[in-house]
């Protein structure tokens, strides 16, 4: 029972529905004791004497137990059911939120797939135990113990001999159990691996389609496929050997009750009635001997889908709020990196020595070649990556000691690779502030250049992107996520290369419009194109992680460095494309 411990906690909020929900089954288990009672003592009674009054009594007193019992049975569904699938939506929440709490590395180990495989079918297996195996379980602890009393009462020698055979009930349910286990974690394995080939395949669909990889990628699911279903057939072959076997075994349990019944009718120390009331008993006591190994399955699968679920939830979340963290009321936006040094992995340094200060209002550009840290740079300040400690100040205060929802309140974030929600573009916009008016998303549209493009849309902002904003091109995905940084008017904006798939004239006219947006903020903005570097206050040139440069457009320009011979390439570039 160790292996359920992380789920007790789910099961406190709902104390009162599983208290009242077994209430129900051990009512509905002892009420549905009397109709065998009452059928025995029928049969007694007429066979001396036979009246249509006594018949419509028994009758209707036999039709009303079944009628009680049966409303308590609802009862007891309503109450573990219900508290089932509560338990299941609170489960679910927390495995999503811990979820949003991981770093991205954690995305590097484990694939979509798994994740959501462990969402799905195991938070399913883990409400299965909640509900109907907690239900089943105490029918057949209240059952058994209700008709084994009724029993021994009845005959204590035949009620020993109906029973004898349940230690070997309780052998196959053990040796079976632990089989399945085992097969039914291979199994939830396999459609891991299966759904992350399927999702890949879906969000792939055109890059295996421009390299012809249909039949190819055809192939490989469906070796997945295949390895799903053998293992399927294998976990099918031991579930559908059990009942079998336990129908085999109570049913030689059957057959000596009925043979040393009859022989103790015959001899007159039981009478008829006490004959059918016992094996009535008997047959009511199948059920509960049968459900011990459904609800042992049940436990088993739930166990091992609890496993995979916690640990995911056991997983500690790399960045959180400091111990000591200081409660920040207003963020200015002055940020300081002070000799800051960064590395994913030991002796592989991304950043080195990186010294800067920048005040509150100021425009940075951050230029440099592909790798040389300018992504890592920008990911440090909202701490989507944690910067050492005391290296990089918020307005003088420790970044790491400044609440993450105030830091990250404060920040809006264009990151080099677009991610947009199958939603409308209007929703895309409005995500990071639900509570936006109608003209403020339209007017952060329009900042982000997407105005003429709206235009253009069957439904305008109210069409429908598709998933991963795969009905955009390149370019619009950008600006709806560039609209969607600025409509929460932050006060630090980072926007990681964020125009690369835009045109030049078309930049030009965001850059104009961002002009307006920048004044009063303080941005860091990764670019490729000196046009867009010049309307900074600063710029920094980093060069395998350190700042080789630093300075104004013109300044830099007179350095003659590695920012006046990107300008000087581009310009030639720009100068041939003219000439063409």
């Amino acid at each position: 029972m160790n292996k359920l411990e992380p789920l007790y906690p789910y099961f406190r909020p709902y104390r009162r529905q599983l208290n009242l929900g077994l209430v129900c089954v051990a009512l509905s288990s002892l009420i549905g004791m009397a109709a065998p009672i009452l059928i025995g003592v029928a049969i007694d009674a007429l066979w001396t004497e036979i009246s249509p009054r006594m018949l419509l009594i028994y009758g209707v007193t036999v039709v009303g137990v079944a009628a009680v019992t049966g409303a308590f049975r609802y009862l007891q569904r309503i109450y573990l059911v219900t508290m089932s699938r509560q338990i299941q939506f609170d489960l679910l929440k927390a495995f999503l939120g811990h979820l949003g709490k991981l770093h991205p590395g954690f995305y590097q180990e484990k694939s979509t797939g798994d994740l959501m495989a462990r969402a799905t079918n195991d938070v399913e297996a883990v409400r299965m135990l909640c509900g109907p195996a907690i239900m089943y379980g105490a029918n057949t602890v209240f059952t058994a113990t209700a008709a084994i009393a009724c029993m021994l009462f009845i005959h204590p020698g035949l009620t020993l001999m109906s029973v004898a055979t349940l230690p070997l009930v309780a052998v196959v349910t053990k040796v079976f159990g632990a089989k399945i286990h085992v097969l039914f974690e291979r199994v939830q394995d396999q459609f891991s691996t299966l759904t992350t080939r399927v999702q890949e395949n879906l969000a792939g669909a055109r890059v295996v389609r421009a390299y012809v990889q249909e039949a190819s990628e055809e192939d490989r699911f469906a070796v997945d496929n295949q390895e799903y279903v053998d293992r399927n057939k294998l976990l099918i072959l031991w579930q559908s050997a059990f009942s079998p076997m336990l129908h085999l075994v109570i049913a030689v349990g059957m057959v000596a009750v009925l043979f040393y019944g009859g022989v103790l009718l015959i001899g007159g120390e039981i009478t008829l009635g006490e004959f059918v009331t016992f094996n009535m008993f008997f047959g009511i006591l199948v059920w509960p001997m049968m459900a011990i190994g459904w609800v042992i399955n049940l436990f088993q699968r739930a166990t091992a889908s609890l496993g995979r679920i916690q640990a995911i939830l056991d997983t500690e979340p790399a960045i959180r709020d400091h111990p000591s963290a200081v409660p920040v009321e207003t963020v200015d936006g002055a940020v300081r990196f002070r000799d800051l040094s960064f590395a994913y992995e030991p002796d592989r340094p991304v950043l080195a020595d990186i010294d800067l200060d920048v005040g509150a209002g100021v425009t940075v550009a951050v230029v440099g070649r592909t790798g040389s840290g300018k992504s890592t740079l920008l990911s440090l300040i909202p701490r989507l990556v944690d910067p050492p400690e005391d290296r990089l100040l918020l307005d003088g205060i420790d970044l790491r000691r400044v609440p993450l929802a105030t830091l990250r309140g404060a920040i809006g974030m264009v990151p080099q690779e677009t991610f947009l929600f199958s939603t409308t573009m209007r929703d895309n916009i409005a995500f990071g502030r639900p509570q936006s008016s109608d003209e403020e998303i339209h007017r952060a549209a329009d900042l982000a250049g997407l105005d003429i493009d709206a235009d253009t849309f069957p439904k305008g902002l109210d069409t429908i992107v598709g998933e991963r904003g795969i009905t955009l091109s390149g370019g619009q995905k950008q600006r709806v996520a560039l609209a969607r940084a600025l409509i929460r008017e932050p006060r630090i904006l980072l926007l990681d290369d964020c125009l690369s798939a835009v045109d030049t004239e078309t930049e030009e006219r965001i850059l104009q419009n961002l002009r307006t947006v920048f004044s009063g903020r303080t941005v860091f903005f990764v670019t490729h194109r000196v046009s867009a570097a010049q309307m900074a206050d600063l710029i920094i040139v980093l060069d395998h992680g350190r700042i080789a440069e630093r300075g104004s457009h013109r300044q830099l320009l007179d350095h003659d460095g590695l920012y006046a011979g990107l300008y000087q390439r581009q310009r030639l570039e720009e100068q041939l494309a003219a000439a063409v």
